[in-house]
């Protein structure tokens, strides 16, 4: 069954670019040109991924991620015109999971795509009956689900799979270029180390006591970070 992308674009010409591209490669795309429209959408059906324009007529696609990530894990991608790195940190901050700067290479496009839809893939791939434990922190790995104290904690699809990545190698420090590596695989050739950083802070403000002293994600300078079982 092939997977289907909803199209958040108001720019005419671009989203019928991208929409066509998309649809030549086997993907199903419904397309939406401003928020209203997207929520509509979202409302009749459920997507494999989202890709979202950071500046629509009826608000922000920031906004808009950060509205969705309160029920909803479904991947987004980012299209921005702006490559500052405040943006881009903060499209990642609010729970992106990629972004692309405009103007794109189709290619590099297409390969960032695929390479989001691989993680949320492989997320899924485990036993649906393993359960892994830490402290007070258990993960189900075949769900997507994190629990701290039996209580459900909201996890995007990268700090799931960095997660999974430090749960799975307790105590073994862990280069930037190991976890860049580990998360995005063939797509990692677009994505700078700050992007670690980025994720690791979002990652400890969820599950440490005290993200500012973190004790369960631990840095150890000039190597990377370790997982403290």
């Amino acid at each position: 069954m092939p997977h289907h992308l909803l199209l958040i674009e108001d720019d005419e010409s671009l989203h019928r670019g991208i929409a066509f591209t998309l649809q030549q490669e086997g993907f199903e795309v419904t397309g939406a040109h401003h928020l209203e429209e997207a929520e509509r959408a979202l409302a009749a059906r459920s997507f494999d991924l989202i890709v979202l324009d950071v500046q629509l007529p009826d608000g922000s696609g920031f906004d808009f991620c950060a509205k969705l990530r309160q029920t909803s894990d479904t991947p987004v991608v980012f299209l921005t015109a702006s490559d500052t790195e405040i943006d881009i940190v903060r499209g990642l901050d609010i729970g992106g999971d990629d972004y692309i700067t405009k103007p794109f290479r189709l290619r590099e496009f297409l390969s960032r795509i695929h390479a989001v839809l691989r993680r949320r893939a492989a997320m899924r791939a485990p036993d649906e009956e393993s359960v892994w434990r830490s402290g007070d922190l258990t993960l189900h790995p075949g769900e997507m689900r994190l629990q701290k104290q039996g209580r459900d904690i909201a996890l995007s699809i990268t700090e799931f799979r960095l997660l999974s990545l430090f749960m799975s190698h307790p105590r073994a420090v862990l280069s930037k270029e190991q976890i860049l590596q580990h998360l995005w695989q063939n797509g990692g050739d677009y994505i700078d180390d700050n992007t670690v950083a980025v994720n690791i802070r979002r990652l400890r403000e969820k599950i440490e006591e005290r993200p500012e002293d973190p004790q369960r994600i631990v840095t150890v300078r000039g190597a990377g970070y370790r997982w403290n079982a």
